[in-house]
């Protein structure tokens, strides 16, 4: 057993910071627990112990400093391993949880080591902490501080982007891996990638038996402040923390930012039936929601539990979580999972101007970093255009997926909506004085089809699940266009690369933020499965050899994002007007029928759009130019005829989605004139772009 550290001019009280503190001549190890009667330091020697070398008896008296838990361990350094363990009343009726028995991971483990292993007393013994030197050389390594206008977002899977074979990097699936693809990232122009969890959370065990399927995602928090031990290249407990901050690095040299994808809406130890990992096993009641009858958790997440952001206790975690990240491995923002959770107050109601949602907009330390929110939840809130109220906070934009995949479908009395969503969302966002910025646009993430299986299946394929395909979104807005999934009809074939042509061309060139889907560049399928959440195979991973086999919709797609990121006119700062705002000038946007004059927004799913360059951006006039546009999305050809005020403008091809490639598109705006006094036909399901140059 180890023994007290007595020599008086090596004690150390500290009651904080939270978790393991290195000093020079030990550790130092705090926990919060307001019920526990008995608190135990466990310490392990190696990863796979499953008894400790040595156990730690907290004193009450002189460890504990109000409900904060704190003892110093002389002798030990970075890489030491350990659980706590603590006693407390087990009476669920009253919201207590404590198992005396159980191994409990630190609520502010900086990295986990190992995996979930069975103890002879029955109890399974999660992964075990580890002691993180915070130390890395990250050269002059700062925030990007890129504005949000000008971000262009890739959300993107840590171990699926390089995991398969195809990848032919060095270390597939890890942190290393990726770096070995920054040069793709950078070619392709994206500005910022967002990493679909990173922080740790069971691969396989939650209940302690091997899952059949496995948690791929990563949408079940184990570990708020650790990286995930599964993408490192490493085996060395704690390797995971370098390797992370390697990968940020790199892409911050290469020119993007990170931004996590984070989870304070639940935890892997699920409802009462779960297991006692951590939170449940140091105060149960104030890390989570629970029911009137207090033995039952409350869920909002769809996950079992929610975790009660708005607590005091709970909302510091936060705090310290995200400036963790911000500190300590330099991310540059965070989009926040099921955020509307972090609206509900302790008695699960949704209130306005909730504490959690407002500190973390007025955080000094986050000031630099991107907030983005999934404005929803699985109870029922839908806060798009309406959570937080501050332009500081951005929101994953779902009334933009619909709309425009409606649109785009073919859907009638979509004019008014398309029109709404390619001008910015100002009926969500401009009310409260939020910037165009504030709407993160997407066709398509993670949770879903991908924009090759939402143009080849009119309904999902889960059976691989495991659930009977009763999982997943059914009102998916999606549709074959004569087939359901891989074809050999021409025709169809011809029509589904022209639908996702279409909405590539709506995505990046609306105002606002575009956010792409790893993989829709090159037509990455998951063969219909929209809820691939236990797909760690082929289903989920990207498939290298699909940048070449798709190359002509690969270059589509890049030369539309570098057109993004050099022109002002799509990137607006405020909303648009329809106004003429000068003398003798044409407005800021202008809509169309087919026919040239006035839109009757009732009408067939076919449009014009007149978009003029910004007049008071003088630092980008020169890559400034007006943008027209011709939508048709009928099932029909359609007759165009350009409207008087568009006639004046010299305009040429930038975009035609119905043409062969490389006609399809032409990056520099050199595209083949046209002809303004003519009538023009467009092929059914067609967007054609031209461009004026200044």
């Amino acid at each position: 057993m180890l023994m007290r550290y007595t020599h008086p001019e090596l004690q150390f009280t500290h009651a904080l910071p939270y978790g393991a503190l290195i000093h020079d001549h030990g550790v130092q190890f705090v926990v919060f627990s307001r019920s526990a009667t008995a608190l135990r330091l466990l310490l392990y020697k190696n990863v796979d112990d499953t008894e400790p070398v040595d156990v730690l008896h907290l004193n009450p008296q002189t460890d504990r400093w109000g409900d904060i838990w704190s003892v110093f361990v002389p002798g030990i350094q970075a890489g030491q391993l350990y659980h706590f363990q603590a006693d407390g009343p087990y009476k669920p009726e009253n919201g207590q949880r404590f198992d005396a028995q159980a191994r409990l991971i630190d609520p502010y483990a900086k990295a986990l080591a190992g995996r979930f292993q069975p103890g002879s007393d029955g109890v399974i013994r999660p992964p075990k902490c580890v002691v993180v030197e915070d130390y890395f050389d990250w050269e002059g390594d700062r925030h990007l501080r890129r504005e949000l206008s000008e971000t262009v977002i890739y959300e993107m899977h840590v171990r699926g982007f390089t995991k398969s074979a195809s990848s032919g990097v060095k270390h597939p699936g890890t942190y290393l891996g990726l770096i070995e693809k920054i040069p793709y990232l950078q070619s392709l122009g994206v500005t910022a990638v967002e990493l679909m969890p990173i922080h740790e959370f069971p691969i396989r065990h939650v209940s302690g038996h091997e899952t059949e399927h496995p948690n791929y995602w990563g949408y079940d928090p184990l570990a708020f402040f650790s990286p995930h031990r599964g993408y490192a290249a490493s085996d060395e407990p704690g390797a995971q923390v370098h390797e992370f901050k390697q990968l940020v690095k790199s892409l911050h040299q290469a020119g993007i930012e990170v931004i996590l994808d984070v989870v304070f809406n639940h935890t892997c130890e699920g409802n009462e039936r779960g297991p006692v990992l951590s939170f449940k096993g140091l105060e149960n009641s104030v890390y989570y929601m629970l029911e009137t009858d207090r033995s039952r958790y409350r869920n909002y997440s769809g996950c079992g539990n929610t975790v009660n952001g708005n607590h005091p206790i709970v909302r510091e975690m936060i705090f310290n979580c995200l400036r963790h990240w911000v500190h300590n491995y330099h991310v540059d923002g965070f989009r926040f999972d099921l955020a509307s959770i972090l609206s509900r107050n302790q008695s699960g109601e949704l209130v306005p101007n909730a504490p959690v949602v407002n500190a973390i907009a007025e955080d000094p330390l986050l000031a630099d970093t991107k907030i983005i929110a999934e404005a929803w939840d699985a109870a029922g809130a839908y806060q798009v255009g309406s959570f937080g109220v501050d332009e500081r906070w951005a929101e994953w934009n779902g009334i933009y997926r619909d709309e425009v995949r409606s649109f785009w479908r073919g859907d009638v009395d979509t004019l008014g909506a398309l029109a709404t969503r390619l001008a910015g969302s100002s009926d969500l966002y401009e009310r409260a004085g939020r910037a165009p910025h504030c709407s993160i646009n997407f066709i398509t993430s993670h949770d879903g089809f991908t924009l090759n299986d939402l143009v080849s299946y009119r309904e999902k394929r889960n059976a691989e699940n495991g659930e009977d395909n009763r999982d997943g979104e059914n009102h998916n807005l999606s549709d074959g266009y004569g087939a359901e999934g891989p074809t050999w009809n021409k025709a169809i074939e011809s029509l589904r690369a022209r639908q996702i042509r279409n909405m590539m061309t709506t995505l990046l060139l609306s105002q606002g933020v575009p956010m792409l889907l790893s993989g829709d560049e090159c037509r990455r399928t998951q063969k219909g499965n929209n809820n691939a959440y236990c797909q760690d195979n082929a289903t989920s991973w990207f498939d290298w050899n699909l940048v070449d086999r798709h190359a002509d919709l690969w270059r589509f797609c890049q030369k539309l994002i570098h057109f993004r990121r050099r022109q002002p006119t799509v990137r607006r700062q405020q909303f648009l007007t329809g106004r003429v705002l000068q003398p003798g000038g044409v407005p800021d946007v202008s809509w169309y029928a087919v026919d040239g004059g006035p839109i009757d927004w009732t009408g067939p799913s076919a449009l014009i759009c007149l978009l003029t360059r910004p007049a008071d951006d003088q630092q980008s006039a020169a890559n400034a130019c007006d943008l027209l546009f011709l939508l048709n999305s009928t099932s029909d050809p359609q007759e165009f005829v350009l409207p008087v005020v568009a006639r004046s403008f010299q305009w040429r091809m930038f975009v035609d989605t119905a043409a062969k490639p490389p006609g399809d598109i032409f990056p520099e705006g050199d595209g083949p004139p046209l002809d303004a006094q003519q009538r023009h036909s467009l092929p059914h399901h067609t967007s054609r772009v031209y461009v004026a140059p200044h």
